[in-house]
C-alpha cells in the first residue's frame, strides 16, 4: 500500500484533477480537506521545506485576502508570510500531495504524476477534456 496525502480543496479543479489521476493509479490516498483541517505550523513549514519551496511560492493570490492583507510586500518575512496561511488557510496553494517520492505542489495537476510510485491503470483526462494519460497508462506530453 502507497501512502500519499494530498491537501486537498474539493472546489478547485486543479486539486480534483490531481486526486483522480492518484486514484487512476489504483491508490486511494489520506484526503485532508485543508480548510476544514488546516496543517499545524510546523506541518506547513516542513512541507514547504521538503518541497524544496518558499512560503511565498506556496501562497495562493486568487481568490484570496492576498492582496487585502498586503502579502505581495516583498519586505515581509517567511514568517509573517507562515503567520497569514496559518490565520488564513484559504492562502495555501493547492493541491500540495506527499508521497514516498516527495512533496510537491501539483500545479498543473499532471505533476502529480512525479509523485506516483505505481503506474496509471488506464486513459486519463483532466476535466477539461485534456487528456494526460493514454490508454496504455503513459504520460501524455504537450506538443
Amino acid at each position: 500500500m502507497t501512502d500519499i496525502v494530498i491537501y486537498h480543496n474539493p472546489e478547485c479543479g486543479t486539486s480534483r484533477n490531481a486526486l483522480a489521476i492518484i486514484r487512476n493509479a489504483g491508490i486511494e490516498p489520506h484526503v485532508v480537506e485543508y480548510l476544514k483541517t488546516p496543517p499545524s505550523r510546523a506541518l506547513l513549514e516542513s512541507l514547504i521545506e521538503r518541497a524544496a519551496m518558499t512560503p511565498r511560492a506556496l501562497l495562493r493570490e486568487k481568490g484570496t485576502p492576498f492582496a487585502d492583507l498586503g502579502l505581495d510586500n516583498p519586505d515581509l518575512t517567511d514568517a509573517e508570510l507562515i503567520d497569514a496561511m496559518m490565520a488564513h488557510p484559504i492562502l495555501i496553494n493547492r493541491p500540495l500531495v506527499v508521497s514516498p517520492l516527495g512533496v510537491k505542489l501539483c500545479r498543473p495537476s499532471e505533476e502529480v504524476l512525479d509523485l506516483i510510485p505505481a503506474a496509471q491503470r488506464g486513459a486519463f483526462a483532466k476535466e477539461d477534456g485534456e487528456q494526460v494519460v493514454d490508454a496504455a497508462g503513459n504520460r501524455v506530453t504537450g506538443s
